[in-house]
């Protein structure tokens, strides 16, 4: 009888540090940028970022079937540099965020459909965080 209510006092500590552990390393990787969402800078207000010009400017041009966005990162921070949406397939750009920010994103639409892509730098690199597809109410 010993055993098992030792056995139970030792389950109960393995699963409660296996869901800390989960929910602290969910929590990071869901704020996917390098800056994440848990305190807000005041240098990342929007239109208030200023990367450091000596950090160098990584380019990356992102195309889907809605067209291309070209986004940049200069050390942490995201630039959205151009759209370019596929106008002759029927898309256009609903929104576009040049930043500098944490993150940069663009909103693309077609008739029914949306498609909302997010940029991140990670290492100085520009990546996609996100792409977000929609079907629109009539």
């Amino acid at each position: 009888m010993g055993l098992v209510v030792v056995w139970f006092a030792v389950a109960a500590v393995a699963v409660t540090v296996g869901v800390v552990a989960v929910t602290r390393v969910g929590a990071t990787l869901s704020d996917r940028g390098p800056l994440g969402n848990e305190a807000v800078r005041s240098d990342l207000l929007e239109g208030r970022a200023t990367p450091d010009p000596d950090q160098p400017l990584v380019e990356r041009t992102i195309r889907e079937e809605f067209g291309e966005m070209d986004v940049a990162c200069r050390g942490e921070y995201a630039l959205g540099l151009a759209v370019r949406p596929d106008e002759d397939a029927g898309w256009r750009t609903v929104s576009y965020e040049t930043g500098p920010d944490d993150d940069v994103d663009a909103v693309f639409a077609k008739r029914d459909r949306s498609i909302e892509v997010e940029v991140f730098c990670n290492l100085g690199e520009p990546t996609v965080g996100e792409v977000e597809r929609n079907t629109l109410p009539d």
